[in-house]
């Protein structure tokens, strides 16, 4: 009783967190568009943003949803044969399609409680494959460090593409254009550097109390874990293949994004670079923990599109159509899925490990 009453807690902090964030990104882009309107001369009652966004999932194309749908089974494709890769050496060769729908759960699980999908994901597979579960966690582990290097890969073809392009967005929203730019730069750069003193100034005076501290601890621990992670794909037997899935899990992510686009008129004219970067912005918004990124992948890709001239109200129908077409229609639709078709595929499967080699 007392676990099902934490899980509700925390479900409903979550939950109230995206809700929250959401709905200042909604404020925001309301006070835009009601500003668009009235530079427009479009009466007060003919300008609400929800009935805007209502009206926009209406005319959407549905068949570029589809293909966004398609990207996202054939990301996770990639990376359940990926996941295979680091089962292997450990004496395991489970069924795909239990690895597949294992990781599909894990994201629906994700909407619920964020980050407890790895957890979802890992115990699914091994009720299904008889594999302990701290040995699936530990091949999760690996896929995750993975999957952090390929964000700031990513991250880094974004800032060598489209750097200039961001950063004079930036210094005309924030430092009031051309005139203010050096002083932008310079107040960026001399609070980033205060940051840094300041938190180094704190870690050697008391290093002794910050290493008792179980978030140190916590910290530690993940960093050794990364890095663990990162050694083992060094004895993998065909790492090419592990390249190219790797390369294809993130591609297709960018697809999802880059597709949507020709599913909403304002954005179909949109170049592929624009995609990459309301990939990468969404992605890191997805990291802050609330339900499948509610609320922060909406602040990030409205941010994103806004650098590219999508009007405030346009980049955040956008937003919910990237969101819920991924959120309801991949993880939610193929997450019941997998829920359903898991217990039938596996009634008479017996699992039986492999020699590792």
């Amino acid at each position: 009783m007392k676990k099902n009453l934490v899980t509700l807690l925390k479900f409903s902090l979550f939950l109230g967190v995206g809700l929250t964030i959401l709905y200042f990104v909604y404020i925001r882009q309301e006070t835009a568009y009601q500003a668009q309107c009235i530079a427009d001369n479009i009466p007060k009652a003919d300008c609400s943003l929800i009935q805007k966004i209502i009206d926009d999932f209406k005319g959407t194309n549905f068949f570029w949803i589809f293909m966004v749908l398609i990207a996202f089974i054939i990301s996770n494709i990639s990376r359940a044969i990926r996941w295979h890769m680091f089962l292997k050496p450990l004496g395991y060769r489970p069924r795909y399609i239990n690895s597949f729908f294992s990781i599909i759960i894990g994201y629906f699980a994700n909407l619920g409680l964020p980050r407890v999908g790895e957890v979802v994901r890992a115990a699914t597979l091994s009720k299904y494959e008889n594999i302990p579960v701290e040995k699936t966690i530990g091949t999760i582990v690996v896929d995750r460090s993975v999957d952090l290097l390929s964000l700031l890969t990513a991250f880094g073809l974004v800032l060598l593409f489209e750097y200039d392009t961001i950063w004079s967005y930036l210094s005309e929203n924030v430092g009031q254009g051309e005139n203010n730019e050096s002083l932008w730069e310079k107040t960026w750069f001399q609070v980033f550097a205060l940051i840094v003193i300041v938190a180094g100034a704190a870690m050697a005076i008391f290093k002794n109390k910050i290493q008792q501290l179980n978030i140190y601890k916590k910290f530690q621990n993940i960093l050794h874990g990364f890095l663990e992670g990162i050694k083992s794909i060094g004895k993998l037997d065909k790492p090419l293949l592990f390249i190219f899935h790797s390369i294809n899990i993130w591609f297709m992510y960018f697809m999802m994004a880059y597709l949507c686009f020709f599913a909403f008129e304002p954005t179909a004219g949109l170049p592929p670079v624009a995609g990459l970067v309301v990939f990468v912005f969404g992605s890191f918004g997805i990291l802050i923990p609330s339900p499948g990124g509610m609320g922060t992948f909406h602040f990030m890709a409205v941010e994103a599109l806004n650098i590219y001239g999508v009007s405030a109200g346009d980049a955040f129908s956008f937003a919910n159509i990237l969101f819920f077409s991924v959120q309801i229609g991949c993880s939610v639709v193929v997450g019941i899925a997998a829920l359903l078709l898991l217990p039938i595929i596996n009634r008479n499967y017996n699992p039986t490990p492999i020699t590792s080699t």
